[in-house]
């Protein structure tokens, strides 16, 4: 997995790629702890993403959380697969998915 961040102000784009399994979850949970000071607005791009397995969705769960109390979190550009696991785990309720 690879993770880059892109800041602009109070916004902030992190882009992942890759498989974010129980192996990268946490590598990806504690960059995401360590860049949400100042942050109004996050925007996840995963169209580079190629998995996500429960680990990954609690790490997306646990950003909305946050982010909630100080902004707005969306994720951008799911590919269908992606988007299906999140359909299936309800997630697609609960992010704001563009």
């Amino acid at each position: 997995m690879k993770i880059t961040k892109l800041p602009e102000g109070d916004k902030l784009t992190v882009k992942i790629e890759g498989r974010l399994d129980t192996t990268t979850a946490p590598e990806l949970e504690n960059d995401l702890k360590a860049s949400y000071e100042g942050v109004s607005e996050m925007l996840l791009d995963v169209s580079q993403m190629e998995y996500i397995s429960s680990a990954g969705l609690r790490v997306f769960l646990s950003a909305h959380k946050t982010m909630s109390k100080q902004g707005i979190l969306k994720v951008k550009g799911a590919n269908p697969d992606i988007i299906e696991i999140f359909e299936v785990t309800g997630f697609s309720d609960i992010l704001n998915l563009e």
